[in-house]
């Protein structure tokens, strides 16, 4: 696997079972030394919608999906190398995603999956680039 793909790191998280609903962590301080929060937001997608592709130039994401369950393709810069990680249901925690990574998403839940993501800088257009599903250079089963 490439170099930047190594990069891309899923942290457990604790689901604590507590009586009239479940507490989900998110983020431990000591789990994220050397990231400095500047922007969170919640984003959503549908049973069997894809988003993508895009890459954050500058920003690092740390995607978590308390509802629902969502599978992230993830591909080196040079196009040859992919990695997929499912996040969700059965394997709830973080994906933290450094900038320079294209990746796409889809929605494996029947329900709405929700996204949450906390990035250590805010959400600027001008530092995405992306590409559309059908023109993007790697074909793969999303």
């Amino acid at each position: 696997m490439s170099k930047d793909l190594n990069q891309i790191k899923f942290i457990k998280q604790p689901i604590i079972d507590v009586e009239g609903g479940n507490v989900f962590k998110i983020m431990k301080q000591s789990d994220f030394k050397e990231f400095s929060f500047k922007e969170a937001y919640f984003s959503s997608i549908e049973h069997n919608f894809i988003k993508g592709w895009k890459m954050q130039t500058k920003m690092n994401s740390n995607i978590c999906v308390p509802i629902g369950k969502i599978k992230f393709t993830f591909v080196s810069n040079d196009f040859k190398k992919h990695k997929t990680i499912f996040i969700g249901e059965g394997n709830y925690g973080v994906i933290s995603i450094p900038p320079k990574i294209w990746y796409s998403f889809k929605g494996i839940s029947k329900r709405t999956s929700l996204i949450l993501n906390i990035s250590d800088s805010e959400h600027d257009e001008k530092n995405i680039k992306k590409i559309n599903l059908d023109e993007f250079p790697l074909k793969l089963k999303l």
